[in-house]
Formats: C-alpha cells, sequence, structure tokens
C-alpha cells in the first residue's frame, strides 16, 4: 500500500511533493497547487486515514520518521529520486525530518505553518487518548477556531477533519508527541523558506523564526490574516512565496527588454503610455520580455529568428521592423535576416516575404546610414 496521492503538472517538469496538516486531506492545496503544476510535476499526498490514503499505514506510536518513510515510498514508486517538498504543520515537519534524515532526496524545503516542535508531548498524548475512546466530532467541531482567523472556513476541509479514521489520527498524534528536531536544524541543507501565518495559535510565527533563525541561510516569510491552513485561507499569498522560492525571484523583463528592443524604444513606448495602456504594457514586460525571452532555452538569435517568422507570417510589419532591429543587436548579421526571410517565402508566402524584404531592406539601409 501506498499513500493516496494526486498528480498534477507535465511528467518532465520539476517534482514538487505537497504535505497536508493533521486532519485535512491533500485538498488543503487546492487554491495553490493548480498554479504551482504550470511549473513543477506537483504530487500531493494524503496522511494515513485521511482523505483516499489506507488508515493502515500507520500503527499506535508512529514517528514523523515513519509517515517520512511513506513518502518516501511514494516518491520511490513514482520514479522521483529528488524533489522540492512544501508541507504544513505536520507536513511540514515531515518535510524537516526528510531535509535533516534525507538530504540527497530534497532539493528545496518549505515549512507552512509547522515547527520543529510541537510544545510538548502531554497535549499530543491526552488529544490521542481521547480520539480513540470518542472519536473526532468533537475535535472537528473546534476546526475553524484552530484553523482559521475571523470567520473564515472551508468546509470541506472541516468534512475531511470529521472523515479521518481516528485510529490512524490518533497515530498522527502519536508522531507529533514524539517530534522535536531543534538541535538537528543546522544540519539542514536544502534552500529553505519558512512560512508562518501572523494569526496562527497553534505554531504561532516564532516557532517558524525558531527554524529560520538555526537553519542556515533560510528566509522567513510571516503572512497577515493567515491563521494554521494559510494555503487555504491566503493562497495568494502562499503561491507568491512558494514561486519565489521554488523558480527564484521575477526575471527582470524591462531590463531585456531594453536589451533586445533599444532604450529609445522602450523610452517611446513608455511616453506613450496612458492608464488605458498601462496594464499592456506592465503584462508585455513580465511576461514575454521577463518570462519567454529569459528563457535559456534558446539563445537570443534563435529567438530572433522564430519572432521575424512569425511576424512575417502574420503581416504585422510594423512590429517586424523593430524586430529586425532587434535581430541585428541579437548579432544576426544582414545576410542571416535575408535568409530567414528567404525561407519565410518557402512556407509564408511569396507576397509576405516581399512586404518583409521591403521593410528589412529599409531598417538596415537606416543602420548603415546612422553608421
Amino acid at each position: 500500500m501506498t499513500l493516496h496521492h494526486l498528480l498534477e503538472g507535465p511528467a518532465s517538469a520539476p517534482p514538487l511533493l505537497l504535505g497536508p496538516s493533521l486532519g485535512t486531506s491533500y485538498a488543503l492545496w487546492d487554491k495553490v497547487a493548480p498554479e504551482l503544476a504550470i511549473s513543477h510535476r506537483v504530487v500531493r499526498w494524503d496522511l494515513p486515514g485521511h482523505g483516499g490514503s489506507p488508515a493502515g499505514l500507520i500503527r499506535p506510536g508512529a514517528t514523523v520518521g515513519d509517515l517520512a518513510g511513506l513518502v518516501l515510498a511514494l516518491a520511490d514508486s513514482l520514479g522521483i529520486e529528488r524533489f522540492a517538498y512544501a508541507g504544513v504543520s505536520l507536513g511540514g515537519a515531515v518535510g524537516l525530518h526528510l531535509a535533516v534524515h534525507h538530504p540527497e532526496r530534497v532539493d528545496a524545503l518549505a515549512v507552512l505553518c509547522s515547527s520543529a516542535h510541537f510544545n510538548g508531548a502531554k497535549a499530543w498524548q491526552e488529544r490521542a487518548e481521547r480520539v480513540r475512546r470518542d472519536g473526532l466530532d468533537w475535535l472537528a467541531e473546534s476546526a475553524d477556531a484552530r484553523w482559521f482567523a475571523g470567520d473564515f472556513t472551508v468546509p470541506e476541509l472541516v468534512q475531511d477533519h470529521r472523515e479521518a479514521d481516528p485510529e490512524a489520527y490518533a497515530a498522527c498524534c502519536d508522531a507529533l508527541a514524539a517530534f522535536d528536531l531543534t538541535d538537528l536544524l543546522p544540519r539542514v541543507g536544502a534552500r529553505t523558506l519558512l512560512v508562518a501565518g501572523r494569526e496562527d495559535p497553534a505554531t504561532p510565527p516564532a516557532h517558524l523564526r525558531q527554524i529560520a533563525d538555526a537553519v542556515p541561510g533560510a528566509a522567513l516569510v510571516e503572512i497577515p490574516g493567515a491563521s494554521h491552513l494559510a494555503p487555504a485561507q491566503c493562497p495568494e499569498a502562499v503561491l507568491a512565496a512558494l514561486r519565489t522560492h521554488l523558480d527564484g525571484p521575477p526575471r527582470r523583463g524591462m531590463e531585456v527588454r531594453r536589451e533586445v528592443l533599444g532604450d529609445a524604444h522602450v523610452d517611446r513606448a513608455q511616453a506613450r503610455q496612458t492608464p488605458f495602456t498601462a496594464s499592456f504594457q506592465d503584462f508585455i514586460s513580465r511576461y514575454a520580455w521577463g518570462e519567454i525571452w529569459t528563457d535559456p532555452t534558446l539563445s537570443r538569435r534563435e529567438r530572433s529568428l522564430i519572432t521575424l517568422t512569425a511576424l512575417i507570417a502574420h503581416g504585422h510589419y510594423d512590429e517586424l521592423a523593430m524586430h529586425v532591429r532587434a535581430a541585428r543587436r541579437n548579432g544576426l548579421t544582414p545576410e542571416e535576416i535575408g535568409a530567414a526571410l528567404l525561407q519565410s517565402a518557402v512556407y509564408c508566402g511569396v507576397p509576405a516575404a516581399n512586404s518583409a524584404f521591403a521593410v528589412a531592406q529599409r531598417v538596415l539601409a537606416e543602420e548603415s546610414g546612422s553608421g
């Protein structure tokens, strides 16, 4: 048996495992995971006895190490050797354990609303005992107060709490009771992000600060208005923090735009900007120049050749003039530009190529005259 899980995103993308909080299913990540799956192979998993995972995967007296072993078995079954990991509360504790005891598997780590310890064993032992005796309905009644700030709630997650297997839930409480990695935090070598909900009563920001202070190079983000289940209550803030941590800071699109198109062109475009066009100019800088043109898979020379052909195919000759200049800036010779235009005659049509040659000849003549 393996942990119940959901796969999202391209199979060829870097793997990212997402761990849940005690009492929830992988639905905790519903508002975040689909966006992360654009650039990652996301694997969301359920704790034993939660969501779709069999309760028999865990026994009384379990440890966080046991849960980490189940996560590694899941990764192995999916052919995943090394992965990024993000987890909430108990899921975050699993991530810390993996980073300390299996550093060769963890490329990057994000610990959300969690701790290196969970305030000692007594409260968790008492909770486990009562859950084994009385089930989970009494505990689910207080889920909103423990999980969310204000009047916010996610009924589906509260229902997950009610429907969890009591014995498996209690065994997870056993794991939290025994968990304390405080002295081992300096051994974490993965790039680490800590995310704290500023309104979290279960693992307040001080717990995340303790980890951040001990883990070399760790970063800490505190989210105002978030309680214990930050991905559910403040998904946009969590997504922004995780994207920056996993993919790096946003690329500097305006800088690339100026390098390719030239300062004079960009200055003119900025001078013509109005409140009506501002959002479009921002979109161009962030997406076209900050994402596409900065992707190292293709060189700028190659991107110029592709762009010239696409503009010819659609008859965008004003844009073509701008990108002939850009192609020269990107290192293409007039002969190479001519060869690209000649090939476009075959695949885009002779009239289109004829117009393109006229535009390119004018631009290259202007460049020659100014030089």
